[in-house]
């Protein structure tokens, strides 16, 4: 029986961010998956360092039944072996669909054996897709295509897994190469489409000025995944311009939000989309002003139930 967050809580004995445990005696009952959507753990990393079981149950309860991992400290796995972590969700009505790894495994052919086990341990459990969350800055166009030999290579380990292998983006993709190539064009049109798939972050594709539906329409079937993220409206990021630090030289001033208060046209975004063989919706967040992480995430779980409602 699904447990709700307060049912589960009371039978743990544990506060919402107490101690990791491990939930146990729980039988599967999954709600209406018939539009499922997902959450990058990115967006709640720090209450998931403090208390994974207890994060993942409130997700559950917001109506979240696919969970996007990523290499943190703990893992991908959260410090539990993959059936362990596969147990967790089960019993809580969710699954992991897919994980941010490592990116030195595009990048470094001696992490090969690292990224088979790694492959290994996916497909033990039904993950169908890692991707490359970030290779790092690259200097030139030569370099962009090293990548994508590198996508094209980590795409055969993961294929023989039973995987598919793929890329994600942020806004370095968009920035034209001292040679004149788009860094994005060289990855989508230097990769193998049996390979490698691509998940297209639309918050950081549309801060880059790019229009996300044409990149679904002339690269039909390249994108089974994307990420919903919301970016403010252009005033709003004016504001964050002048008054906040960027983060690095290399890195913007963050300006994401809950889904349905940006600029981003995602009911558009998300029929083009589909059109063209988008088939994970996973929703990512980074900024949370004057909120929490989860407090947040529920919004963005309220928005996605109605945007796939009407889709």
């Amino acid at each position: 029986m699904y447990l709700s967050r307060r049912k589960f809580l009371k039978a743990s004995g544990v506060s919402a961010l107490a101690g990791p445990m491990l939930l146990s005696n729980l039988t599967s009952c999954k709600q209406d998956q018939s539009k499922p959507f997902g959450i990058q753990l990115w967006t709640v990393k720090e209450d998931m360092a403090k208390d994974p079981l207890a994060t993942l149950n409130f997700l559950s309860d917001d109506g979240y039944r696919q969970i996007e991992s990523f290499t943190g400290e703990k893992g991908i796995f959260w410090g539990m072996t993959p059936a362990e972590f596969q147990k967790v969700l089960s019993d809580l009505g969710m699954e992991m669909v897919s994980s941010h790894i490592d990116p030195r495994f595009t990048i470094d052919p001696a992490s090969e054996d690292d990224f088979k086990k790694l492959c290994d341990e996916c497909a033990s459990i039904g993950v169908k897709h890692v991707f490359n969350p970030y290779p790092g800055p690259q200097s030139s166009s030569d370099d962009w295509k090293r990548l994508a030999e590198g996508l094209n290579r980590q795409g055969k380990i993961a294929k023989a897994a039973g995987l598919k292998s793929g890329y994600h983006n942020h806004h370095q993709e968009f920035t034209v190469t001292p040679q004149g190539d788009l860094p994005y064009a060289i990855l989508t049109g230097n990769t193998d489409p049996a390979l490698v798939d691509f998940e297209l972050d639309l918050y950081w594709a549309v801060k880059a000025g790019q229009d996300p539906e044409k990149w679904f329409r002339e690269h039909s079937g390249r994108f089974s995944f994307a990420h919903f993220k919301d970016l403010y409206k252009e005033e709003k990021v004016r504001e964050l311009d002048a008054s906040d630090e960027p983060r690095t030289e290399e890195w913007p001033v963050g300006a994401s939000t809950f889904l349905g208060n940006g600029r981003i046209d995602f009911a558009s975004i998300l029929k083009t989309g589909k059109e063209n063989g988008l088939k994970y919706f996973i929703v990512e967040q980074e900024r949370f002003d004057g909120s929490t992480a989860l407090d947040d995430s529920k919004k963005d779980a309220d928005y996605m139930k109605k945007l796939l409602a009407t889709s």
